[in-house]
């Protein structure tokens, strides 16, 4: 089996509520940390990226509110933002990708650098952008690039550097919303879920035709979490298409259809979480899931179930969870490295791994993250943070060891 970790280091500069962060990812990442200490801004950094490469960096930044709403102010004054990824392509052929975005006087940003770097400067293919000039690439020809503009969309047609751009554009980023997955979609793309759930039908229905085990595997877990369901599948109705779920009723021999304007919020979020984590193929699956609070509507006693899908789908996908929830950290077996401490502190972002004590209270089996959270213990490594800030590692250069 592969190894399922793409994204391995993470960086960012002055994103939102973060100052600076610099973390390192694994197959299966808890970012775990109370309402409005920044979980997500964290996991909109990574999907911002992702936007800005199936779109457009303006789309992105105007999805957001724009530049202003994205970068992070300090002291009052408006800061330029920074995010670096490294990561580990299926090939395993190691690199990073990095950009910074700055505001123009009076006429809206600028990619002030940009940087793809794979195996190493002089090892492998590279390219270094400063303002919409190139200034270094390992290829003889070169695209026109500009300011507004990452690159990397433009020399996606290279075949140095098409790994990357699927690899960064294959990442999925989900806050799924029941009122639109029950609602009658337009056939769409079904091969990635899109982020609030808006085309489930389509990729459940692609499920069916190419990936039939993967859906048993969706339907399994569904029934777990919620009992009465039996199944769920694409229906078409005219030119739209919903899913149809099958339900035990008391009294009937066999389940009953109901559509899914008919089902709870709960039971819809599931299905939405279940089918983020098994989507895809054997030829194509996300580079990478991340999921808001899956949490959200279930039942605690859901909570195990859900933990085992999560750990099951990181074998083959990378995922990165955000949570509050400790019914759903709620087990003694989980790793502290697998968690990632957030906190709030005079309105900035600081993450971290576990403290000390966390850490050995979990590897003693003497609490679980769950009881460690209800207990308000569960806290960043002080230590961790004071060597970010003091490190400040350059979003550009060569791969860290």
């Amino acid at each position: 089996m592969s190894d399922p970790v793409f994204l391995t280091r993470v960086v960012l500069r002055n994103y939102k509520s973060i100052g600076y962060c610099d973390v390192r990812l694994n197959p299966l990442t808890y970012l775990v940390g109370a309402n409005g200490s920044g979980k997500s801004n964290f996991l909109d950094a990574l999907h911002l990226v992702r936007d800005a490469l199936e779109g457009s960096l303006d789309t992105a930044l105007n999805m957001r509110s724009g530049l202003s709403e994205v970068r992070r102010r300090s002291s009052g004054r408006p800061t330029n933002f920074g995010i670096r990824l490294e990561f580990s392509l299926k090939s395993g052929q190691r690199g990073h990708y990095a950009f910074n975005i700055g505001a123009l006087a009076g006429r809206g940003y600028e990619v002030q650098n940009e940087e793809c770097v794979l195996g190493g400067v002089g090892k492998g293919p590279y390219f270094r952008i400063e303002r919409g000039v190139l200034q270094a690439s390992s290829e003889t020809t070169f695209p026109v690039v500009t300011a507004d503009r990452l690159a990397l969309v433009a020399v996606s047609g290279m075949a140095v550097f098409r790994p990357v751009f699927d690899a960064l554009s294959a990442m999925g980023f989900y806050n799924l919303n029941p009122k639109l997955m029950r609602e009658l979609q337009k056939p769409q793309e079904g091969r990635l879920l899109k982020p609030m759930g808006e085309n489930i039908a389509s990729v459940i229905g692609d499920l069916e035709r190419v990936a039939s085990e993967r859906l048993e595997i969706i339907q399994e877990y569904l029934q777990t979490v919620a009992p009465m369901v039996h199944g769920v599948e694409r229906k078409s109705i005219g030119s739209m298409e919903t899913l149809e779920f099958r339900q035990d009723m008391a009294g009937a021999k066999h389940p009953w259809r109901f559509p899914a304007q008919n089902m709870s919020d709960g039971t819809l979020r599931a299905l939405g979480v279940l089918t983020a984590l098994f989507q895809g193929n054997r030829d194509y699956a996300p580079s990478l899931v991340g999921i808001e609070e899956p949490e959200t509507a279930l039942h605690p006693a859901a909570s195990a179930a859900l933990r085992e899908a999560l750990a099951r789908a990181a074998h083959h996908t990378q995922v990165i969870v955000t949570s509050h929830s400790p019914d759903l950290l709620d087990d003694r077996n989980l790793s502290a490295d697998s968690l990632l401490a957030v906190l709030s502190e005079g309105g900035e972002t600081h993450i971290a791994t576990l403290d000390d004590a966390s850490r050995t209270s979990m590897h003693d089996q003497l609490f679980s993250a769950g009881e460690l959270l209800r207990l308000n213990q569960l806290a960043p490594d002080r230590k961790a943070l004071t060597a970010q800030a003091q490190a400040q590692a350059d979003l550009f250069g060569e791969i860290s060891p």
